[in-house]
């Protein structure tokens, strides 16, 4: 009881000094992000730097290891539930960046509709953005008016349109941004009509893709669950110390190393299978 006291004595030492750092510099516009950087900012959590992900998702692993070995005795069942735990962060990053996808899937046309109609009242397109920030979809304010502020406090729409782009990393936001940048470059009276033809998309593609992840959705939650059972009733062995002593052998490892293998390829194939193909940022 101890040591594990000690461990997250040291781990909260470590969020301590850790929180006296200053922001990481990000990489500029344009430059090329990172496998990692890219998950962040679709998960919504852009201030997060990749190592300190993969520091967190380390420590976890470790701390889960050192739990697991004190409490069972067995370094190979410690191991598996480590790496499982390691892996744990990235999962939870995965599903919301997948939540937030669909949220904003849903608020793109109510974003559209405002645009036009505010374009069909006279507004100016950075006038436009800019009332987003307190008549739009109470989820994005926060970005249009950092975006707001941006324009005010430089004058330079273009540049402030592309931080806001970074910030929305979104492909739907690509678009509707790239358009109203095309439009202020070389002019035009069809944008009212774009966007409302854009809006009638969106909203179509919103109801078929929802429909789609509702039918899927059992399946993939059944699947999950068939990969995790044997890792629920190996925790629930860990308690009995002839199931501890067998795994502690040479066979123990083996069984459990291929266990680990066989678990992970079912599941990367499971996820490939069951994946519905997701919109690219092609114009980021």
């Amino acid at each position: 009881m101890s040591a594990i006291v000690g461990i997250l004595g040291g781990m909260g030492l470590f969020l301590i000094w850790n929180a006296f750092w200053n922001e990481p510099s990000r990489a500029p516009h344009g430059g090329r992000r990172s496998a990692l950087e890219r998950l962040l900012q679709r998960a919504g959590v852009p201030q997060v730097s990749p190592i300190s992900l993969v520091m967190s998702s380390a420590g976890l692993a470790l701390l889960i290891a050192l739990i697991g070995l004190v409490l069972t005795g067995a370094p190979a069942i410690a191991l598996c539930f480590a790496l499982f735990s390691g892996y744990l962060p990235f999962a939870l990053l995965n599903m919301r960046a997948r939540r937030r996808t669909a949220a904003m899937r849903e608020i793109w046309p109510d974003v559209v509709d405002h645009l036009r109609s505010a374009i069909r009242a006279g507004l100016s397109l950075p006038e436009a953005l800019a009332q987003l920030g307190s008549k739009g979809p109470v989820q994005l304010r926060g970005d249009f008016q950092v975006f707001a502020l941006d324009y005010r406090a430089s004058g330079h729409f273009e540049e402030a349109l592309q931080k806001l782009k970074a910030t929305l990393a979104d492909p739907v936001a690509d678009r509707i941004i790239e358009a109203l940048r095309l439009t202020r470059d070389v002019g035009g009276s069809d944008l009212g009509r774009l966007l409302g033809t854009l809006s009638e998309f969106l909203r179509d593609h919103a109801r078929t893709r929802s429909e789609l992840e509702a039918r899927q959705s059992w399946t993939v939650n059944a699947a999950r669950l068939a990969v995790a059972a044997p890792w629920i009733v190996l925790m629930l062995m860990s308690t009995r110390p002839e199931a501890v002593g067998a795994y502690n052998s040479p066979a123990g490892w083996a069984v459990l190393g291929g266990g680990l293998l066989i678990s992970l390829i079912c599941y990367r194939v499971m996820l490939r299978i069951g994946a519905l193909p997701e919109e690219r940022r092609v114009l980021q």
